[in-house]
């Protein structure tokens, strides 16, 4: 039986298994665009404190947003081979639902590489931070679904979840 060779490689590995950074200094700059989410399913009681403003560490949704976009602008700092990357325009948006926090991260730039792991960064964050901010009075508190849900720019086009 004939074993199919994958599809690409893995960009970050180099020939001999090592972890490279990836030369991007030929690729065009084009403009890029990633949009990303994360949850966190809160009960009910605590999603009232954050909505009447009572979470005692003060303004826990404006907090969240605020460190998701600081967190963009840090990625390269976290991610160990990402690309320090000149972003344009970053933005968190928190939406309420009767079981949690979704955050939505956008991100842009212009650039020769994508803006992918700064918008799942920021959403990764926002979630992480408004868990520090609501953990006194609701421990059990679960983050999940950090994933991209576009992209566009680059020689890969655009990408929608």
């Amino acid at each position: 039986m004939k074993t199919k060779k994958p599809a690409s490689t893995l960009s970050h590995i180099d020939k001999t298994g090592r972890a490279r950074m990836v030369d991007v200094s030929k690729k065009t700059a084009t403009r890029r665009k990633a949009v990303a989410e994360s949850f966190i399913h809160l009960t009910p009681a605590t999603l009232t404190l954050i909505a009447e403003g009572r979470v005692s560490k003060g303004n826990a949704l404006e907090t969240a947003r605020l460190a998701g976009i600081m967190a963009a602008k840090s990625t390269p700092h976290l991610v160990p081979l990402c690309h320090p990357l000149l972003l344009t325009h970053v933005d968190v948006e928190a939406q309420c639902t009767p079981e949690g926090v979704r955050f939505i991260s956008t991100v842009s730039c212009t650039g020769p590489t994508g803006a992918e792991m700064e918008a799942l960064v920021a959403a990764a964050m926002a979630a992480l931070t408004l868990y520090d901010m609501i953990k006194a009075v609701e421990k059990g508190a679960t983050i999940e679904r950090v994933r991209l849900l576009e992209k566009s720019g680059g020689k890969n086009g655009f990408y929608r979840r």
